[in-house]
């Protein structure tokens, strides 16, 4: 990597590259920085600072080239192979999430999905294979895995997420309405729906 980024700066790298993968499919072959900012929501300076992490840049008669910007916030994002995802929490969010990203991203693939109901082991998902908790340590470990989802209630949250360090994990997406203690190596990404819906609906209302 040419530079290491903050939270926010991938987080808007990544949006980048979503709303570039959709102007690709629309056939467009270049984009200006203000029009990139006007549909992310920021400044056209903020995209030529984010543009400058990944060592990219445009030409100021044509705009940056969407499709080589795409592989170039994809040589940024990604890991030069595969990442193996793991989610634990296979109830009706779980199933959603497993099925949302089958295949949709082929260097993030969820590997395996882990739920304390014994009727979910050995069932096959979307394309994952499901094992009981207790099998998380072996199953990291033989997929070397270091992401995973959390999508269990929030009283089972903080125990399944101490296993999961203790198994390896070092980046984590938590659907549970709760906060985890974690080391300080170890990256939480919170997901509050409740929250989100609150926001909208408080915004919804005015007039």
């Amino acid at each position: 990597m040419p530079l290491l980024a903050s939270d926010r700066t991938v987080g808007r790298l990544s949006l980048y590259r979503r709303l570039l993968s959709h102007l690709l499919q629309e056939k467009v072959r270049s984009v200006f920085s203000h029009r990139l900012a006007e549909a992310a929501g920021v400044t056209a300076a903020q995209v030529r600072r984010d543009m400058m992490v990944v060592g990219y840049n445009g030409i100021p008669t044509k705009g940056y080239d969407v499709e080589s910007l795409i592989e170039s916030i994809g040589q940024f994002l990604d890991a030069p192979d595969p990442e193996a995802v793991a989610l634990v929490g296979v109830g009706n969010l779980g199933r959603a999430i497993l099925s949302y990203f089958d295949g949709r991203r082929p260097n993030l693939k969820i590997v395996a999905a882990f739920d304390n109901d014994p009727s979910k082991a050995g069932q096959v998902i979307s394309g994952c294979r499901c094992y009981a908790v207790r099998q998380i340590p072996e199953v990291f470990a033989e997929n070397e895995i270091a992401t995973v989802i959390i999508t269990v209630p929030a009283d089972q949250a903080q125990e399944v997420c101490d296993l999961l360090v203790d198994a390896g994990a070092k980046g984590i997406l938590n659907f549970a309405p709760v906060g985890l203690r974690v080391p300080a190596y170890i990256h939480v990404e919170n997901v509050d729906m409740t929250t989100s819906l609150e926001k909208a609906a408080y915004f919804g209302r005015r007039p």
